[in-house]
């Protein structure tokens, strides 16, 4: 299916060939991210990824860069996470190499302008701005800053207005220097092309990578020995909450059981949430369960944005629902649809070029191995209903529940007393 080939320097090619499209994606991942920064520059990777669309030594106009995939209707876009930046770019095969150009040129040969690092900081403030006016995305910051507190794994990925405005062009360049390196960076070509050619082609583009060791990211650390609530006070007609426990990262013998356990729970609309909070008792628009696995930190977290006058109740089915799979098991019917429904997305998923580069090179940059669909499937269908009990009972434990919250309240007192199982 794939192809993985590692130059002297350290740089990874993986490249998959796909007959069934007539695309082709062009995806560079760095192993850089929020988890890798110091305080003071808080949000650097992500103030980055912007300013790699700013100007190169081949394209210094900003409307150049731009222009080259747009005059062919190409997609592109980057993106930043705690332990990844990516960016790509996916044409119609025959402009593959435009594609891999581009790429290689952001990423590689951005000059960062200094009057655009300071329109830039009003950008990604406004950014900041927009979630925090959002209840519904900011939510999700609190319950990082909930888990891991004052630390990277705590932090927003965007940093804060404070940081933002104070990160400055040097910053910049030696963090660019420091981290985007041969043996920390992964080109992954998917779609329509021939595995020779390709990988050709990325040692022609990316001969002049730096050849520098990445700096290492801090150590996450996870104390918690009684259940947490964080409350933020917002004036809105809805309380939108994160509601959830510490689990598995990705390297976890238990990982597959606990995605599964998410999908049970509330991962698709027959899932017993959904259909407990917003199909019986219709208090909840959204409602959704997920998991989250990383090299060193791992959760499990159901979401939902309910009436103010209905969140004791939704917090209360929440944890009842919780406490029900981890004391009774799973019928084997449902354990089987959760299964189908994992490798069924999957499937349809994969049929693009752009997600079939995510799937390879994430799993490169995160584990420095990559299972194919097929083997995944294999330790899916291995979960038994009895691993799902087991795992439910770990990890939904009182010491492990966590709350996060913006409503209209100004005490957190009552929510407290709510997180039992």
């Amino acid at each position: 299916m794939f192809k993985k080939t590692t130059l002297k320097n350290g740089l990874r090619i993986i490249t998959v060939p796909q007959k069934s499209t007539q695309a082709v994606t062009v995806l560079v991942l760095v192993g850089t991210g929020s988890k890798y920064e110091k305080k003071e520059i808080s949000g650097i990777s992500h103030f980055l990824e912007h300013m790699f669309f700013k100007g190169t030594k081949n394209k210094p106009d900003k409307l150049e860069i731009a222009e080259v995939l747009d005059k062919i209707g190409g997609i592109y876009n980057a993106f930043t996470s705690e332990e990844y930046t990516g960016y790509f770019a996916k044409v119609s095969a025959e402009y593959f190499e435009t594609a891999l150009d581009w790429v290689s040129d952001i990423s590689l040969n951005s000059i960062l302008p200094k009057k655009e690092i300071k329109k830039e900081k009003g950008v990604i403030i406004e950014e900041i701005n927009m979630r925090y006016d959002h209840p519904m995305s900011y939510v999700g910051v609190l319950w990082n800053k909930l888990l891991y507190g004052d630390q990277p794994a705590g932090w927003d990925i965007a940093g804060t207005k404070e940081t933002v405005s104070k990160i400055n062009r040097q910053n910049l360049l030696s963090y660019m220097k420091s981290q985007y390196t041969a043996s920390n960076m992964i080109v992954c070509i998917a779609g329509k092309i021939k595995n020779s050619i390709a990988i050709v082609k990325v040692k022609q583009y990316f001969s002049k990578i730096n050849s520098a060791r990445p700096n290492k990211k801090s150590k996450v650390i996870e104390i918690q020995n009684a259940p947490q609530c964080l409350l933020e006070y917002k004036k809105t007609d809805q309380t939108h909450l994160c509601l959830g426990v510490r689990g598995y990262n990705i390297f976890h013998p238990q990982r597959y059981v606990q995605d599964l356990l998410g999908i049970i729970l509330g991962g698709m609309m027959s899932s017993r949430l959904f259909m407990e909070v917003r199909e019986k008792l219709g208090i909840a628009y959204y409602i959704s369960t997920s998991v989250d696995s990383n090299t060193d930190t791992g959760f499990l977290v159901t979401q939902a944005g309910v009436d103010n006058k209905n969140i004791d109740k939704a917090i209360s089915v929440i944890l009842k629902q919780y406490k029900k799979i981890a004391q009774k098991k799973v019928p084997q019917k449902e354990l089987v649809k959760a299964k189908n429904y994992v490798k069924g997305k999957m499937t349809l998923m994969l049929e693009t070029s752009d997600s079939m580069a995510s799937f390879c090179g994430l799993q490169e940059i995160l584990e420095k191995k990559i299972l194919s669909p097929e083997k995944v499937f294999k330790k899916i269908d291995k979960v038994t209903v009895n691993d799902i009990l087991k795992t439910a009972k770990d990890i939904f434990q009182p010491t492990k529940l966590n709350l996060a919250l913006i409503g209209p309240f100004k005490s957190q007192d009552k929510f407290e007393k709510l997180l039992k199982l």
